[in-house]
């Protein structure tokens, strides 16, 4: 199989792939036969295979590994089928905006945000933002950054707050915005609630409730216990709703684990009350994450202005 020449392999890749090309090769992965992935996208089995051949050729590697009558994708094929999907979100995104366009309106934001942003700087970078563009439809997604981050892959997102994958996150640029603490909170009733201070061990006597398993908040919680060499309670709650949350403390003897500034805010209003608890770590900072290889819409790089506190491109008529 012939290889492409390193020299000048992007313009003649670019030249060489077809969108027909993407769209079977995550057929299959979806599918895991060929046979299902033409039948998916109406080709006969020849044709697919057909097209296949060609894409492999065009990349100059095989992208698949045979397993009794399917397909199973080969450490190439892994790597490909994570651009074409990344590709197809692009292309998601882009289709979303031209019917925008299309339809005469204002556009749509998609923003996605952790819990501890939404009381001060994304309350008010989306109210600066409404201000400056009155028609613009804007839909904000709360939840861990982790499912965030997701979304923004698939371009389901153009804009997240939270935190980036790890150090080596090449695939988005991160802005820095704040450090997060945490704070235990639970319901005005509880038993608690008007204790002076409280040890970790007093509150193994109550029901916990915690973020799913692989958000960054729960990480460090789960490292709370092991540092007091406890293990989790049982029984817990798992959610990433902040208004789930806050609804199961206020109605029973349950604890929970909050971003200190949604728990303060909270607190003001009276709904919950903060244990007299300081968690060893606090979370790393969070900001601002939008994918590199896709461009911002100017709605997009607005709202980025408004949330860092700086001066905000004009707003042009759609």
């Amino acid at each position: 199989m012939g290889s492409i020449d390193r020299r000048d392999s992007t313009p003649q890749l670019l030249n060489r792939l077809r969108m027909r090309q993407v769209a079977l090769m995550l057929a299959i992965e979806e599918q895991g036969t060929l046979r299902g992935a033409a039948a998916r996208l109406g080709l006969s089995q020849p044709a697919a295979t057909k097209m296949l051949h060609e894409l492999e050729g065009a990349l100059g590697l095989p992208l698949f590994e045979r397993v009794g009558r399917g397909l199973q994708l080969n450490a190439a094929g892994e790597r490909v089928t994570g651009y074409f999907r990344h590709l197809r979100g692009g292309m998601e995104a882009l289709n979303r905006e031209l019917q925008e366009l299309r339809e005469g309106s204002a556009g749509r934001l998609a923003v996605g945000s952790i819990m501890a942003a939404s009381p001060g700087r994304l309350t008010q970078a989306l109210l600066a933002l409404k201000r400056q563009w009155p028609l613009l439809s804007i839909e904000v997604a709360v939840d861990t950054s982790d499912r965030l981050l997701a979304q923004l892959q698939d371009g389901v997102l153009e804009v997240v707050v939270g935190r980036p994958a790890g150090p080596s996150d090449a695939d988005h640029r991160f802005c820095s915005l704040d450090d997060e603490a945490l704070s235990i909170i639970a319901g005005c009733s509880h038993p608690l609630a008007r204790a002076r201070s409280v040890g970790f061990a007093q509150l193994q006597a109550h029901g916990w409730v915690l973020q799913p398993p692989g958000s960054p908040m729960r990480a460090l919680i789960d490292q709370e216990f092991q540092a007091h060499g406890l293990p989790l309670p049982r029984g817990l709650i798992e959610t990433g709703s902040i208004l789930t949350t806050m609804n199961l403390v206020r109605n029973s003897d349950l604890v929970a684990v909050i971003p200190q500034a949604v728990a303060r805010d909270h607190a003001e209003h009276g709904m919950v009350r903060i244990l007299p608890y300081r968690m060893r770590r606090n979370l790393q900072s969070y900001g601002s994450l939008v994918r590199r290889d896709r461009p911002l819409s100017q709605a997009a790089a607005s709202f980025l202005a408004l949330l860092h506190g700086q001066e905000p491109p004009p707003a042009s008529a759609p």
